[in-house]
């Protein structure tokens, strides 16, 4: 078997925004070196300061050297049918990859990362970086962070690595059905294999333990491998999978439940990976307040989060719907629920079906009455409902409430409970908080299940 062990320089962290400045391919049979590979590249961009101060390798440096596409066809050439070796390989492997592809060459090959190696077969270190692990291992580096001296010692490495290996984990991971070469350098074999493939949650934590996503899946297990497939060479994705050293999960019964406490985690944890459901706001809210003539005024404003409300919208036209029909029903005043502003006295007053309190007419004590009816009225108008599903064994089923038209919470009730009413439940469910985005999702599964709602 021949290895090609890989080191590159570039100008920056992600393949898709930068260039490659240096490369060393060291053909490597798994007891000595037989072909070496290395030149400077001109990245046709400018090297910036600190880079040059890392590497050393500077824009003069580079000015006169080949253009990454002159030596890509012995590149390719070299990289055929080895298996591509690198420390931390899906860095260098995105880079090369990505580089030969915009010079006409589609480079796939078998992976073998000597951080994930080492990890396994060299347990107990406090760092896995070249420098310190090599340190350790009384490997000499010459010439560190230039990609000559980087690659020797990485093919020392795998040198140790590979007479260390007596259990054949080399071989099990260059089997194309194992996944784990998918896997980030950082992320051990074990943790993906202690998750479940039932519904829920996952959490994805960098070195300290901090939680920089969340997720929601069917399969739990097949959904956190799906992060880690695909060609995407971007920043942002480069630096998520660089950083993700753990994950945990939670089970859900079902996918439903998945969805909700996913969006319920985001909005409690902010996980600085998580991008999409931030944006799942409500935008406006009904709202109630006692003005200084004692008057209780209904009106619609942006949705607060601090602020109790009585009922929330996507839309202001939803909302408007709504108070105008509340108005129409319990002959609120149009100027006092903030409907119409300009006029001394409502359209309403004008045509007789207001009773003045618009103008001082009818006083705060006889108008409030309807208000107050009015709020009890729209809390009539919304539902109060359980949903019944699958539990996470065979003796549980799990209970989601709606009570009022606004979220409650959700969790697991024995199949033999006898509902009785929305109390009962609330006793034994865990609060969550309630929006929009949580309501439509369990008003489309009951429309899609109608069977497992409850109305109680």
């Amino acid at each position: 078997m021949l290895y090609a062990v890989v080191d590159i320089e570039t100008t920056g962290g992600f393949a898709s925004g930068n260039a490659i400045t240096e490369i060393s391919v060291l053909v490597y049979d798994g007891q000595e070196i037989i072909k070496r590979f290395e030149t400077l590249i001109n990245p046709e961009m400018d090297i910036l300061p600190y880079i040059e101060a890392l590497t050393g390798i500077s824009n003069d440096m580079v000015k006169d050297a080949p253009r990454f596409k002159e030596v890509a066809d012995e590149l390719y050439e070299l990289l055929l049918d080895k298996v591509f070796v690198a420390h931390n390989v899906n860095f260098d492997f995105s880079f090369i990859k990505h580089h030969l592809s915009l010079s006409g060459y589609e480079l796939n090959a078998q992976k073998l990362c000597t951080v994930r190696l080492s990890r396994k077969l060299f347990p107990g270190h406090g760092s896995y970086s070249l420098g310190k692990l090599c340190a350790a291992l009384g490997i000499p580096v010459h010439n560190r962070h230039r990609a000559g001296g980087d690659a020797e010692a990485t093919a020392i490495l795998l040198g140790l690595l590979i007479k260390s290996d007596l259990e054949g984990l080399i071989a099990q991971t260059l089997n194309r059905k194992a996944k784990e070469q998918l896997l980030p350098p950082n992320l051990s074999r074990s943790q993906i294999d202690r998750l479940p493939r039932v519904p829920g949650v996952y959490y994805f934590k960098d070195q300290k333990g901090e939680i920089i996503y969340v997720g929601k899946a069917k399969d739990i297990q097949k959904r956190v491998y799906s992060h880690f497939t695909g060609s995407n060479i971007g920043k942002q994705r480069q630096e998520f999978l660089k950083n993700i050293h753990s994950v945990d999960f939670e089970i859900c019964g079902t996918e439903l439940m998945a969805f909700i406490l996913e969006a319920a985690e985001i909005k409690r944890l902010w996980p600085e990976n998580n991008r999409a459901l931030k944006h799942h706001e409500q935008k406006y809210a009904l709202y109630v307040f006692e003005d200084q003539n004692g008057y209780m005024r209904l009106g619609i404003d942006k949705y607060k989060k601090q602020m109790p409300i009585l009922h929330s919208f996507n839309t202001l036209l939803e909302g408007h719907n709504l108070l105008r029909s509340l108005i129409k029903e319990h002959i609120l005043c149009e100027k006092l629920c903030y409907v119409q502003t300009k006029r001394i006295a409502c359209t309403a007053h004008i045509e007789g079906k207001c009773s003045g309190a618009c103008v001082g007419k009818e006083s705060a004590a006889s108008y409030n009455v309807r208000v107050k009816y009015a709020i009890e009225y729209l809390k009539g108008m919304l539902p109060t409902f359980a949903v019944l599903d699958k539990g996470r064994n065979e003796e549980e089923q799990s209970c989601l409430l709606v009570e009022q038209g606004k979220f409650y919470g959700m969790g697991y009730i024995s199949y033999h409970t006898d509902i009785e009413g929305p109390e009962m439940l609330k006793s034994v469910l865990q609060p969550y908080p309630s929006d929009n985005y949580i309501l439509n999702m369990i008003s489309n599964y009951t429309a899609q299940f109608p069977q497992k709602k409850i109305v109680i």
